[in-house]
């Protein structure tokens, strides 16, 4: 419930704090005291438009914080959670606005934005009025009435989550059919694709393996033909050997007559001899190391050319080849067993589909069965708020094939205003006055179900008296038997029967100011009679306005 309201600088408002209670608390006073002023704040905090033109007059800014004392297993506490704001404690709602117009938004101390102080708002208060449409201009608001008062809103949640369950195996079968359809389109080229991948088979990393083996081999044939340059000036026809070993041979047997002469030449041409001949057994063995397979290097070139030829042919990295070639085959396996598992799929949609028509089917029968208690309810409040030739409707529309999350049917409420007339939505038929007495009935027929904990009641008995005010409270004190009821009310009847009464008045000469007070018994006697006799409050009034309060008042 609304536990408090404080007020900074707000039109006529200067300072003010005021402590609710649970039940039925009413708010009168003379026009003009500011009443609406108070309903215009409180609407600030609940996510209404901001206006500077709400700013005191000489103050920079003005401020609003409604403190709200809340249940653990509120909604409204769900939606704290949801947004990651403290739920400990009381829900504090703070709206400032400025001068120049802007304006900040505080839940719980943390700063927020105004759509979601309004979705907290409507789940912690409803304002109701002549000219408030709020609750009542969204049929889909008129089904959760409805469910809420025939008590199937478990039903409900269960048709929303085979709802969900349809739509998602529909999607599924969607999104698989539309995979097969474009597989069977695709069927000869992923045939012939995995064929020519299957034909060349790439292998993960094969790319660098074949290209570090061609320019290894590259090299070796570089140094290959380097060497057997070598061999051929060591070993070919024209090598120097057989000529040098033919002089040394020559030059030994001239030593024999000359010796000492040509002992250093010959040791020499030996020594040489020896060393070409070492050269060419390394320059043999050289050659032999260095030899290599042409036809191999021409394969290695080929299949890496090939590989690279099918990657720019796909559009993809040599190394994903195999990948791709995987996901090709999987495609036509898709393809090939896409039927079968179409049929499945298939099966499950309709299977869920059924489902969800049983429960949707289910919950419109119960629909049906609380829209008569539902209509009955609302009729038996009518004839004491003297709407007794007029009818209140729940029209409901079901249509099977019309499926949605919210279940098969259209749930709407209508009136008729009096017999012979067409009937047709309450927002279009119901006049203002009309209007607030068929909400009040409707209010009081779903008493705790599907209400707010709070309910603000904006001169709903405007235009009315006597009999008509006392039966509106007479509801509204019913009614405050289950959730919180504050009231601003001209009816004495409707006064009386509050529990907690609140006195707007203003105050102050050169600078206005709207004061609230809660008043005692005493005053309320004397505010009671001014509101029966007007300007000039006579002892007839003030005894009248005993009688009413000595009448009304609540059983403890």
């Amino acid at each position: 419930m609304l536990a408090r309201l404080s007020i900074r600088d707000i039109v006529l408002i200067d300072r003010l704090d005021i402590d609710f209670a649970s039940g039925l608390s009413v708010l009168t006073g003379e026009t003009g005291a500011g009443k609406s002023i108070l309903l215009d704040a409180l609407s600030l905090t609940l996510g209404a438009r901001g206006d500077a033109s709400l700013v005191r007059h000489g103050a920079a800014q003005g401020q609003v914080v409604a403190v709200f004392d809340v249940p653990r297993n509120h909604p409204a506490r769900t939606i704290l959670t949801e947004n990651a704001l403290d739920d400990d404690g009381d829900v504090i709602l703070r709206r400032v606005q400025t001068a120049d117009g802007r304006t900040r938004v505080f839940v719980n101390d943390q700063p927020s934005s105004v759509t979601l102080m309004r979705d907290i708002g409507r789940a912690l208060v409803e304002i109701h009025g002549q000219h408030d449409e709020r609750a009542l201009v969204d049929a889909g608001a008129h089904r959760d009435l409805l469910d809420s008062f025939g008590g199937h809103v478990g039903e409900a949640r269960a048709v929303a989550l085979a709802w969900r369950r349809w739509r998602d195996a529909e999607q599924e079968l969607a999104r698989h059919r539309a995979k097969v359809e474009a597989a069977a389109r695709e069927a000869d080229f992923l045939r012939a694709s995995v064929a020519e991948l299957a034909k060349i088979d790439p292998q993960p990393g094969e790319e660098s393996d074949l290209a570090e083996m061609r320019a290894s081999m590259m090299r070796v044939e570089k140094i290959a033909s380097e060497i057997k340059d070598a061999q051929d000036v060591l070993s070919g026809a024209n090598s120097p050997l057989p000529q040098l070993a033919s002089l040394l041979r020559r030059l030994q047997r001239k030593a024999q007559e000359a010796p000492q002469l040509l002992d250093d030449v010959v040791k020499s041409l030996d020594e040489a001899l020896i060393s070409l001949d070492a050269a060419q057994s390394g320059v043999d063995a050289a050659l032999r190391a260095t030899e290599y397979d042409p036809e191999r290097l021409e394969r290695a070139e080929e299949r890496l050319f090939a590989l690279r030829a099918l990657a720019r042919k796909h559009n993809v990295q040599v190394d994903d080849l195999a990948q791709l070639r995987d996901a090709m085959v999987a495609d036509l396996a898709d393809l090939d067993a896409g039927e079968e598992r179409l049929y499945g799929l298939e099966g499950q949609a309709a299977a869920a589909r059924d489902a969800y028509d049983k429960d949707a089917a289910h919950l419109s029968e119960l629909r049906k069965s609380a829209a008569a208690g539902l209509e009955a309810a609302v009729m038996a409040e009518l004839p004491a708020l003297k709407l007794e030739r007029a009818a209140f409707i729940v029209q409901m529309a079901s249509e099977a094939e019309n499926r949605a999350e919210e279940g098969i049917d259209q749930v709407e409420f209508w009136v008729r205003t009096n017999p012979g007339t067409r009937p047709g939505p309450m927002m279009k038929v119901a006049s203002g006055g009309e209007l607030s007495r068929f909400l009040l009935a409707l209010k009081v027929a779903l008493a705790d179900r599907g209400s707010a904990p709070t309910l603000v009641f904006d001169e709903i008995d405007s235009g009315v008296g006597g009999a008509v005010a006392d039966a509106i409270g007479q509801r509204l004190s019913r009614l405050a038997r289950k959730v919180q009821v504050l009231t601003v009310t001209h009816a004495p009847q409707v006064a009386a029967r509050a529990e907690t009464h609140f006195l707007i008045s203003k105050s102050g000469a050169e600078r206005v100011a709207t004061t609230v007070a809660e008043i005692d018994r005493a005053s309320r006697q004397e505010e009671i009679a001014r509101m029966l006799a007007g300007e000039t409050i006579t002892d007839e009034a003030r005894a009248a306005a005993e009688r009413l309060l000595s009448a009304t008042s609540p059983v403890s």
